[in-house]
Parts: structure tokens; C-alpha cells; sequence
């Protein structure tokens, strides 16, 4: 429950609603909110890469790593309710992305300790089924939450309780739909998970001391489970690949191939049951032919299709719409086996370490996809000219991940 409760801090908030409020004319011009968000996310995986491994190994060594995932997600729904005090003026851009960074934050350090809780509710043989069922479900949390938003305050022009679009009311009240949301699908995760005893001989230590334990614990995985940093190292380039498909893809749908607004909604609400399903199904095929297939599939195919986007940026919405939920089909399943493998591979009492280290690499690149996104953007505009090269950077996604297809390829298989 945890997966589908914190759902729409993604799909709602960083994705599809709130972040293509921020970046809207109300807050100014769009090179100067665009990069004004891109700065934001840069700072804010900085903060995560420092704070994730050592959280996770606190909570490993103290014993607390519900209680602590359980004050993070409560924090998480806090910040998403004072969105609600973001309004559609230029003045409010920096409340906005300040609340927006640090839920980012917030929900990437939780995130880290809620997947180092995978091989405990897991039984043997059932990992890939099991996580590919919680990130299925979170999918079919995004589309609730993105419908319930949708038909309640952004289509209509009086929404519930008489909201409307006036001062990005309607909006801002999802903020508040999200906050709640949070807090009460998760309730069973922490009315049923309970902290486990710290281990007996094994010290607690504060997260100033964590640092330096932090610096042993890495040497000593290179020099004893050196699979698992080359695995690191991997998935944090097709990982920000994989974030990139979905970081973009609103945009690229608007601009490139004529969407609305409420039609990327739509599409966003498409978009998130493909995944679902697809993350469910793969999950079953993940414990039968081991992760390591299942992400170096995904990866050939998804790279496939971003050329495909490409060449066919010319095509209209309909193209967008196949190519956009063949995509959608694939990026679920290569982050749940993500986690997968690494929860397999993982050494026992090392998991909310492990993890950390695991959302640390995620973020420690995670600005080559908005870089090369950028990049290719400004290349299709010096080589054709115009305002509308926004397809372009479907080819910084593409070479993210082949970069990442490349250095999986080396990472062992796991028994499965």
C-alpha cells in the first residue's frame, strides 16, 4: 500500500499536474521557469545522494526503519498539502519549487528505506512477483488519483465545492486531494509493519559517524560484492533514462505532437495502467527468467521506440499515443526489476544501506538526461532552426540508455 499511497507525488505533482503548473506563463517566462525547475531537481538530487545512504544506514543499525520511513511519509504528505499556498502568480515560483525539492527529497530517502523492506515481506522465489505487484500497484494508484483530479476540479469549469481555475484554485486543491491521499493509503503499512530489534553487537551510530561508516561500507561491497557496485553504476544510468521517459514525455506530448493540457492528463492516466499491468506481468516473468533479462529487454526496446518518436515527430497525436504507451509498457518493468535484483543480490542487515546507496547512484547522474535532453534541443535548433525542437531530445533519453544497456551488460545474472 505504501507504492500506490505515495503514487501521486509522482504521477500527480512531479509529473503531470504540478509541475507543468510551475513551469506555466502565470510564473513567468518558459526558459526562465523551465530552467529554474531544472536547477531545483539538480539541487535536490544532490541533497538525496548525500542523505540516503547514511539514513538508511542509521535506521539499518538503530532498529528504526519503519518508524523513521513512517515520519518521512507523513513529512512527504505535509509538503504535498502546502502546495495548496503556491498560487498562479510569478512571485509564488520559488515557494513552489522550494515545497517541490524538498518533497523530492522527502520521497527519494523514503523510497530508499521502504525498498530495503522488500526481501522482508518477500518469501524466497517470490521477489519479482511480489515487487513487480507493489510498483503495479502503485501505477494503479497514479491512475485513481490522476482520474479522481480530472473529473473533480481540472475538466469541468466548476469543480468540486465550486473551485475553478481562477488563481490555479483547481489545481492547488489536488494538492491538497494528494496530502490526503498519502496519508491514508499508507496507514496500513505502518498499522502493520513493525521495527525489527537492533541486532545484538551491532552498534548504533549517529548520522554524523554514518559518513565514515559510509566510506567503509562502499569499499568494503567493492572489495567483497564488487557485482553489486557494477550493478550500482549501471542502474543509475538507465535509471535516469527510465525517469527521463516519464520527466519528458509531458512535455513532449504538448509541444511536439498537439496536446492539451487535459489531454496529457489523459494520456498521463493511459499512461500509468500500461505500466501498471505490463510491471505486474513482468514481475511474474521476472522470477522465471531472472531481472537481468527482463531490464536489458526493456532497455533494447525503449530505445527502439525513442528513434521511432524521433522520426515520427511529424505524426500527430495518434503516433504519439502508440509510441508513448509502448514506451509506458517497458519502464515499469525495468525499475521493478531494478529493485529486484539488487533486494536478491543484496547482503543480509545491509538493505536500508544498500538501498541508499542504490537512490545515492540514481541521483549522483541524475542530470544527464535533462542535460542531454537540453543539448540535443539546442542541436536540432542550430541544424533546423525554429522553436519547436523539443523532439530532439528524445535522443539525449535514447543515449542514457543505451549507455546504461551497455554497462549492464557486464552485471552478472542472479539466481532466480
Amino acid at each position: 500500500m505504501w507504492d500506490p499511497g505515495t503514487q501521486p507525488f509522482n504521477s500527480v505533482i512531479t509529473t503531470f499536474v504540478f509541475s507543468v503548473y510551475i513551469v506555466s506563463d502565470s510564473f513567468g517566462s518558459n526558459d526562465h521557469t523551465s530552467t529554474s525547475l531544472s536547477w531545483t531537481m539538480a539541487l535536490a538530487g544532490l541533497l538525496i545522494a548525500l542523505l540516503a545512504p547514511v539514513v538508511g544506514q542509521w535506521a539499518d543499525r538503530s532498529g528504526h526503519r519503519i518508524s523513521t520511513l513512517k515520519w518521512l511519509t507523513w513529512a512527504l504528505a505535509l509538503v504535498s498539502g502546502c502546495l495548496f499556498f503556491v498560487q498562479a502568480r510569478a512571485s509564488y515560483l520559488l515557494l513552489g519549487l522550494v515545497l517541490l525539492g524538498l518533497g523530492t527529497v522527502i520521497s527519494d530517502v523514503g523510497s530508499a528505506l521502504y525498498n530495503g523492506l522488500l526481501d522482508e515481506v518477500a518469501a524466497g522465489g517470490k521477489v519479482g512477483r511480489i515487487s513487480g505487484f507493489g510498483w503495479g500497484l502503485g501505477y494503479m494508484g497514479g491512475i485513481i488519483a490522476l482520474l479522481v483530479i480530472y473529473i473533480a476540479w481540472i475538466q469541468p469549469d466548476v469543480g468540486w465545492f465550486g473551485v475553478t481555475s481562477a488563481n490555479g484554485m483547481d489545481i492547488r486543491v489536488s494538492m491538497l486531494f494528494c496530502a490526503a491521499w498519502i496519508l491514508l493509503l499508507t496507514l496500513p503499512t505502518f498499522l502493520i509493519l513493525r521495527d525489527r530489534p537492533r541486532t545484538a553487537g551491532v552498534p548504533g551510530t549517529g548520522l554524523v559517524g554514518a559518513y565514515a561508516q559510509l566510506g567503509r561500507s562502499v569499499a568494503g561491497l567493492w572489495r567483497i560484492h564488487r557485482g553489486i557496485v557494477v550493478f550500482l553504476i549501471a542502474s543509475a544510468l538507465f535509471r535516469d533514462g527510465l525517469n527521463g521517459v516519464f520527466q519528458f514525455g509531458g512535455p513532449i506530448a504538448k509541444q511536439t505532437f498537439g496536446f492539451t493540457s487535459a489531454q496529457v492528463l489523459i494520456f498521463g492516466i493511459a499512461a500509468n495502467l500500461v505500466a501498471g499491468v505490463s510491471t505486474i506481468v513482468f514481475g511474474l516473468l521476472d522470477d522465471r527468467i531472472g531481472p537481468r533479462r527482463v531490464i536489458i529487454g526493456s532497455l533494447i526496446i525503449l530505445i527502439a521506440i525513442a528513434l521511432a518518436v524521433f522520426w515520427l515527430h511529424d505524426g500527430g497525436a495518434k503516433v504519439f499515443w502508440v509510441l508513448g504507451m509502448a514506451m509506458c509498457a517497458f519502464v515499469g518493468p525495468a525499475q521493478s526489476a531494478s529493485r529486484s535484483y539488487l533486494a536478491r543480490v543484496c547482503p543480509q542487515g545491509m538493505q536500508g544501506e544498500v538501498f541508499g546507496l542504490y537512490a545515492t547512484t540514481g541521483k549522483a547522474v541524475s542530470f544527464l538526461a535533462p542535460l542531454l535532453f537540453g543539448l540535443f534541443i539546442t542541436m536540432g535548433r542550430l541544424i533546423g532552426g525554429g522553436d519547436n525542437n523539443q523532439y530532439w531530445g528524445i535522443l539525449g533519453i535514447a543515449v542514457v540508455l543505451l549507455a546504461g544497456l551497455l554497462a549492464m551488460i557486464p552485471v552478472k545474472d542472479t539466481a532466480h
